[in-house]
């Protein structure tokens, strides 16, 4: 970009803005769909884009891409609000069925145009704006990749599936909405071009608050860029996020599958050495230990954060100086330590809505398994893949149990469906609390890989906590019996 700078203007530099401070820090407790940042909204569920507007995408891509002119014609107001209601007091009960495929377009307009800053971040947005000014058009590609990573993972990840999306529309003629249609109708809502909020935290809007009456030409530059940059973006999306290899090692903080790996011996070397005489159990007897050893300890050394949904939650930095932590949720569940063993050993489909299958591949000795899950992602966002072993016990003093699984590399290769993750650390603690209620605490520390060290510190333990909190629900909440008595 340096390069294709026009040398004699005045203060202007390509690079990265620095992050403004905010004097105030967001609340979004009342808010749902609207108005919530992706990072906010990943924290919540797990991923960065509500379940209603991703089904209002399924509902558009399925049953309305032969509507002519899709978010070029105007939605009926009215109906428009209802939905937008809709979506706030349950947005995990919204049905577009029926619905006219002009509102539920302006609606995703909405709300796209209603984040608190656009989707490519007041940090890049200038410099996505940027590479369609002043860039020729053979090096668009590479330059949007280059940007593409750097930013925050919960957005980019919104941004692949709103590009897929568009594509998918695009492609279908009976709409007669090419992706230069599209990008007309879209990049002012998506780049926060030409508006005006009162509380906006984005630069660029509050750079244009005092702007009244016909666009200036810096604006219609900007207006041209983000229309030519949003169609690239839509014919190339397939090509945006396939990044050449060299430039990911090349990334700030960013680590090869050489620098991670499962943390202990593959399977066929522990079935060596039990032919040797050493039992399974041995292998993960250390991390038992070191888990009794820190609930012994209360824990000491963790630093508390604050956590989601009533659970605890709380960090600390590994010993083998690796960026990524060891998280630890808990919280209080109504039922006892077995019971909640066996739900999170037996019954992961009652509590995790985003497993899609899950296998022992083998029982290796009592209370020592081989064990294959894979969970969702949100579309169009590889699978996880998990092959652990995992061993239990349930014979801790006072009743407690106790689960602990790590990755491993199995004897017979386990078909991935998706990205195979490696899974460093996970313990389960399950203790006796009285009145047949137990008290929960999971340690994790997980590769997912594709992730940068920022979304680890940011979300991976939110996801911890939604965990505990996900199996503390699947009880039904203990109530006492009969009337209430005055003491």
């Amino acid at each position: 970009m340096e390069k294709y700078t026009v040398p004699h203007k005045q203060g202007w530099g390509w690079s990265v803005p620095k992050f403004m401070k905010r004097n105030k820090t967001p609340d979004y407790r009342g808010q749902h769909v609207f108005g919530v940042p992706p990072l906010i909204h990943v924290q919540r569920t797990g991923q960065p884009l509500p379940q209603s507007i991703q089904q209002a995408m399924r509902y558009l891509r399925s049953q309305c891409l032969d509507q002519v002119g899709i978010f070029r014609k105007s939605g009926v107001k009215s109906r428009i609000q209802n939905l937008r209601q809709m979506n706030e007091s349950s947005p995990d009960n919204v049905c577009y069925e029926g619905q006219s495929a002009y509102d539920v377009a302006d609606l995703l307009k909405q709300y796209f145009r209603d984040l608190p800053e656009p989707i490519f971040t007041s940090k890049l947005t200038t410099t996505f704006l940027q590479i369609y000014q002043l860039l020729p058009k053979d090096q668009w590609l590479a330059a949007a990749q280059a940007a593409t990573l750097l930013l925050p993972d919960e957005n980019r990840e919104v941004l692949q599936t709103l590009l897929y999306f568009l594509s998918d529309i695009a492609s279908a003629e009976e709409n007669q909405m090419t992706a230069g249609n599209l990008a007309v109708c879209l990049a002012p809502s998506i780049f926060h071009l030409n508006v005006s909020k009162k509380d906006s935290p984005s630069p660029r809007i509050k750079s244009k608050r005092s702007l009244v009456g016909r666009p200036g030409p810096r604006d219609l530059s900007e207006n041209m860029a983000a229309t030519q940059g949003l169609s690239h973006m839509i014919s190339d999306c397939k090509k945006l996020f396939q990044v050449p290899q060299d430039m990911v090692l090349q990334l700030c903080g960013s680590y090869s599958a050489a620098e991670l790996s499962p943390p202990g011996p593959a399977l066929a070397e522990l079935r060596q050495a039990q032919a040797a005489g050493v039992s399974l159990s041995l292998y993960m007897e250390e991390s038992v230990q070191e888990l009794l050893r820190d609930a012994a300890e209360r824990f000491k050394g963790w630093m508390s954060v604050p956590g989601p949904q009533d659970t605890e939650l709380a960090c600390r930095k590994a010993s083998d100086g690796h960026p990524l932590r060891v998280w630890k949720a808990s919280t209080e569940v109504a039922a006892p330590p077995a019971v909640v063993l066996h739900r999170v050993l037996r019954e992961r489909a009652l509590w995790d809505e985003d497993l899609l299958r899950a296998q022992v591949l083998e029982a290796l000795m009592p209370g020592v398994e081989l064990y294959h899950y894979v969970t969702d992602s949100m579309a169009p966002h590889p699978c996880r893949d998990f092959v652990v072993l995992r061993m239990w016990r349930s014979d801790l003093p006072r009743g407690g149990c106790l689960l602990v699984s790590q990755s491993l590399d199995p004897e017979q290769p386990v078909p991935e469906s998706g990205v195979r993750a490696l899974m460093l650390t996970s313990q389960y603690l399950m203790e006796p609390c009285g009145l047949g209620r137990s008290r929960l605490t999971h340690i994790c520390r997980a590769d997912l890989r594709g992730r940068s060290p920022d979304w680890y510190n940011k979300v991976f333990g939110h996801l911890c906590a939604m965990e505990v909190a996900k199996i503390r629900d699947s009880f039904p909440t203990l109530q006492a019996a009969g009337p209430e008595t005055k003491l």
